[in-house]
């Protein structure tokens, strides 16, 4: 669930959900913690970090030029679904859960204001934008 703020773009996603599929759940709890992480990595991947340049180098030198996800922006919840599957071997248990956040943004983004962002991050100044487009 995400809320966008149109006078100053700023999109906050509010609650996410996931269910985590990755065979044989070895240590739930542990197993909830890095998707908890992952999920703050991804919305601070989607949302905020941004290496920049000028005509001649790097201008993000350090976490000070560097934008990244802050505590305001972290949501009210994270509500994860392990889906255990004893079956199988277990796997997966990091990556998978960051690289799906950015489009789950940009896709509750579309449901709630109609208008599709695909370059990310998806900063509020690309979110104004967009909106002042559509």
């Amino acid at each position: 669930d995400v809320e966008v703020t149109p006078s100053t773009g700023r999109v906050w996603a509010r609650r996410v959900t996931v269910a985590h599929d990755c065979g044989l759940v070895v240590n739930p709890r542990g197993l909830v913690q890095t998707v908890e992480g992952n999920v703050i990595h991804g919305l601070s991947r989607g949302l905020f970090e941004e290496v920049r340049f000028d005509a001649e180098s790097v201008q993000s030198v350090d976490w000070a030029s560097y934008p990244i996800l802050e505590i305001a922006d972290a949501p009210e919840s994270i509500d994860i679904v392990l889906v255990n599957r004893p079956e199988l071997p277990p796997s997966g248990g990091g990556e998978p859960s960051t690289r799906t956040v950015p489009a789950a943004i940009a896709n509750a983004i579309f449901d709630a204001t109609g208008v599709r962002l695909r370059k990310v991050p998806l900063t509020p100044q690309r979110m104004k934008e967009a909106l002042a487009r559509a």
